[in-house]
């Protein structure tokens, strides 16, 4: 319990009459005063505060009283001294038992769990040491045959050096000898300890303990990471309890009002409780007249200070009622830390575009969905912060619905996006021709149809009759019964990099095209998902204008953890840092990533960690994505003519696609970029290995220059050279 000392930390007896001393001498008006609850109820008066067991206890739990703090504690302090006591109250007289007795408990139940659980472990344990010990069977046999030499001769091999062969092959021979007697010394040795173990000599009890110890070292090897033979015990952790007095203590340091002046003391609406989740504490706060919800948003941060916590554990939501009235909710701890889980898209089953996508949980644990059709999305964030993986999330919601068209244009020319090719109906990659064509043209086209596809909807509505489109407005209904109404899902992946092309005619036809959709597109069924990491100072002129209307004009905004102010405004709108919403200020760290701010969905803006989906999980999406449009008979454009799995590669034509801008590259930095874009085939390749690959294909190895250096590497012109001359050959 907390000892409560009227006249000292109750604001609500602040005002008491009070003697020279300073003492309290009459309680009588704090003791009459009471708040009244909407309904005309009333409760506890707000003078004095009562400790809440805010924890539910099972039937396990001991039910006695738990002593905090000695009943007696604060009279043996002056009144101001926060000093703790020199002998901590859980091992005072008359709590020794009960502090023993609990840990007691507490250890009892953990040996009891684990004991029961021992058999298994033993198991586990046996099984993992023997993979362990075909493992390190498995590195010595490796190590004595010197296999990391094996590159190397191939190498020799591949540039037909024989001089550089033989010697590393004498070396090997050489190395291989000593390695071998090595290698008999250790059998030896194991032959030796194996002869005594068999003799008797030593006792069982120390052959039993070698055994263990080396059983452990091997289970410990064999053991994949991350896979822990012995799990922790979950025991029910113990939270701060939180009263009327922390509360009000809290709100007045921040400064939002007085406990001795006139009508400027906090109120409480309803009694302090457990939320429904059991995830925290929730009370509804009446601010002082004159006061309003967005001030106590702009102080979020002082009264988590007050209540000697995190930010991220402070939440306020607005009351309809009043708008001096907001509901305070305290959770238990930091719930953006606690991941939100794998997307539930992994089931494989279709879904509607027409129903909320499912995006993740917002600080309470309750689940967030966000309904695509009629909206526009601006997802904006720091790099490697869950951008691109909150804007493909929404994409692989729209994917399980073999009804949906998508068009996918990806401006950074990431991997992020590959797999999209098994689904989409157009699909762009960077800027910079390659072999499937120039992207600018490409993206140009992708837009253009899209804007026709808007024209022809409208059109089309407008000729259907009113017993069948009564309010002239696409519908579930009519998209699934005319192809031409399909609804249409325009992924625009790092969309500034086509505001900035060299083509300053281009540039202003695609800032044109992106406008107009966005204007008259979701009307007509196009939902637009956009992401960006520079949401601002792109272009000039009208294309500058026209780029700020794209990202102005999206109905729905998403933003991640921020650089800095600036570009949370630029993403969020300039009115979300007015209300309190400022992306820079979410947290830093990896548990962190793929949280954010979620604007303009709904009255609320609630913090939301997003659903995860990987690149695998995304692979496995949307290869189930690709087997109900086939059953659906719906591929259409690009994804109707691939095959599922890419099973041949063209190193030539892979290369060439990754140089980008530069006209040359060393191969250091070439295995890198391939290595990155297609790591099903490149992830493991040496730089050396890239190199006599191309130059087995003609591809010369030259100085080029990358940093002000001068380092061994390929020309642009000579691998666009050697693809001629291949397809010359074979035409």
């Amino acid at each position: 319990m907390v000892n409560h000392q009227p006249g000292v930390d109750d604001p609500a007896t602040a005002d008491a009459p009070a003697d020279a001393d300073g003492n309290v001498v009459d309680l009588e008006s704090a003791r009459d005063r009471r708040t009244v609850l909407p309904a005309g109820q009333e409760f506890a008066p707000t003078d004095t505060a009562f400790e809440v067991a805010l924890d539910e206890e099972d039937d396990t739990t001991p039910t006695a009283p738990m002593p905090v703090d000695s009943p007696g504690a604060a009279a043996m302090l002056p009144v101001n001294d926060a000093r703790p006591p020199i002998i901590p109250d859980g091992l005072r007289a008359g709590n020794r038992m009960h502090t023993l007795t609990q840990a007691a408990c507490r250890y009892g139940y953990v040996a009891g769990f684990h004991a029961v659980r021992s058999p298994w472990y033993a198991v586990q344990m046996l099984w993992w040491a023997l993979v362990g010990l075909v493992r390190l069977i498995g590195r010595q046999l490796a190590w004595w045959w010197v296999a990391e030499q094996y590159p190397l001769l191939q190498q020799a091999a591949r540039d037909n050096d024989a001089a550089a062969w033989l010697k590393l092959h004498r070396e090997g021979k050489a190395t291989r000898r000593l390695r071998f007697w090595a290698l008999a010394g250790q059998v030896l040795a194991l032959a030796v300890v194996a002869g005594l173990a068999w003799s008797g000599r030593v006792p069982g009890l120390v052959w039993a303990a070698v055994g263990a110890v080396v059983a452990v070292l091997l289970a410990r090897f064999g053991r994949p990471a991350g896979r822990p033979i012995v799990t922790p015990v979950m025991v029910t952790p113990r939270f701060r309890l939180l009263n009327n007095d922390i509360v009000l203590r809290a709100y007045y340091a921040a400064g939002l009002g007085h406990p001795d002046r006139p009508h400027q003391q906090i109120k409480f609406g309803s009694p302090m409780a457990r939320d429904a989740a059991g995830t925290g504490s929730e009370v509804l706060i009446d601010l002082p007249y004159g006061k309003t919800y967005d001030d106590a948003v702009k102080v979020r941060g002082a009264i988590a200070s007050g209540l000697d916590i995190s930010e991220q554990q402070v939440y306020l939501t607005r009351d309809k009622s009043s708008n001096r009235r907001h509901k305070l909710f305290v959770a238990d701890r930091d719930p953006l830390a606690i991941p939100a889980g794998r997307t539930p898209l992994l089931d494989g089953k279709p879904r509607n575009i027409w129903q909320p996508a499912p995006f993740g949980l917002d600080e309470r644990g309750r689940k967030v969905t966000l309904l695509l059709l009629w909206i526009s999305i601006l997802v904006g964030a720091q790099p490697r912060k869950g951008k691109t993986f909150a804007a493909r999330l929404l994409a692989l919601y729209a994917a399980m619905d073999p009804f949906v068209k998508l068009t996918v244009i990806d401006g950074k020319d990431s991997p992020d996006w590959r797999k999209f090719a098994l689904i989409a109906h157009r699909i762009v990659f960077g800027t910079m021709p390659n072999r499937d064509g120039d992207p600018v043209e490409m993206l140009l086209d992708a837009l253009r149809e899209i804007k026709t596809h808007i024209q022809q909807v409208n059109q089309f509505l407008s000729t259907l009759p009113v017993t069948e489109c009564p309010d002239g407005k696409l519908t579930e209904e009519l998209s699934r019964k005319y192809a031409n109404l399909r609804v249409w899902v325009l992924v625009m992946e790092e969309f500034q990099v086509y505001y900035e092309l060299d083509d300053q005619e281009k540039n202003k036809e695609i800032a044109a095209l992106l406008s107009f959709i966005m204007a008259v597109g979701p009307s007509a069924g196009v939902v637009i998902i956009s992401s960006s990491q520079k949401p601002g100072g792109v272009g000039a002129g009208d294309v500058q204008r026209l780029f700020n209307r794209y990202r102005d004009n999206h109905a729905v905004r998403f933003a991640l953890k921020c650089g800095n102010r600036n570009v949370s405004d630029a993403i969020l709108g300039g009115d979300a840092y007015a209300e309190g919403f400022d992306a820079s200020s979410l947290p830093v760290g990896k548990e962190y990533r793929g949280v954010g701010y979620l604007y303009g969905a709904a009255d609320d803006t609630p913090t939301v960690r997003t659903y995860l989906a990987d690149a695998a999980d995304a692979e496995k999406i949307l290869t189930a994505a690709r087997a109900l449009r086939e059953r659906a008979g719906t591929l259409t454009g690009y994804a109707a003519g691939q095959t599922v799995i890419r099973e041949i590669r063209d190193v030539l034509a892979d290369a060439l696609s990754v140089y980008h801008s530069d006209a040359g590259l060393p191969w250091t930095q070439l295995a890198a970029r391939l290595a990155e874009r297609i790591p099903e085939h490149y992830a493991d390749l040496a730089p050396e290995a890239i190199s006599a690959q191309l130059r087995a294909l003609g591809v010369p190895s030259v100085d080029v220059k990358h940093e002000g250096k001068a380092l061994k590497g390929a020309k642009k012109s000579a691998i666009a050279a050697a693809i001629n001359r291949r397809d010359t050959a074979a035409g």
